[in-house]
């Protein structure tokens, strides 16, 4: 199996180049094909993982970008969430996201609660 380190963007160029031919023609699972495939995929994974990190989303601007996808406004979030000053308030930094906030966000966007509960910054009132 001719598999080497990625250890910069040469070896990286080569990597995607050899990986590419697996789009193509997919191979039979269990072969040797198969398992170089893999190796490279696992390699580039983490060569891109440890050189170009993407960084956790922010709860705030994926709340915002779910309602600039679906077409809602302030008054719609006020509606999840209960009150227009809570969606005021969250969509302006000054009151953090509660678990139950980020259930009701969850269950009637779509938005995974997950993102919601991560740690993000809060402007002092």
């Amino acid at each position: 199996m001719d598999v080497r380190p990625i250890r910069n963007e040469a070896d990286y160029d080569w990597a995607l180049a050899e990986i590419e031919q697996y789009f193509d023609r997919e191979p039979t699972p269990g072969t040797p094909e198969a398992d170089r495939f893999e190796v490279l995929a696992d390699l580039i994974e983490a060569y891109e993982a440890r050189h170009w990190p993407i960084e956790p989303a922010d709860p705030i601007e994926v709340i915002r970008y779910r309602m600039e996808l679906g077409g809602f406004q302030a008054k719609d979030l006020a509606e999840v969430l209960g009150s227009k000053s809570r969606a005021s308030e969250i969509l302006n930094r000054k009151r953090a996201i509660t678990l139950d906030m980020a259930r009701k966000l969850h269950d009637a966007w779509g938005i995974p609660a997950e993102v919601l509960i991560r740690p993000y910054r809060l402007d002092a009132a």
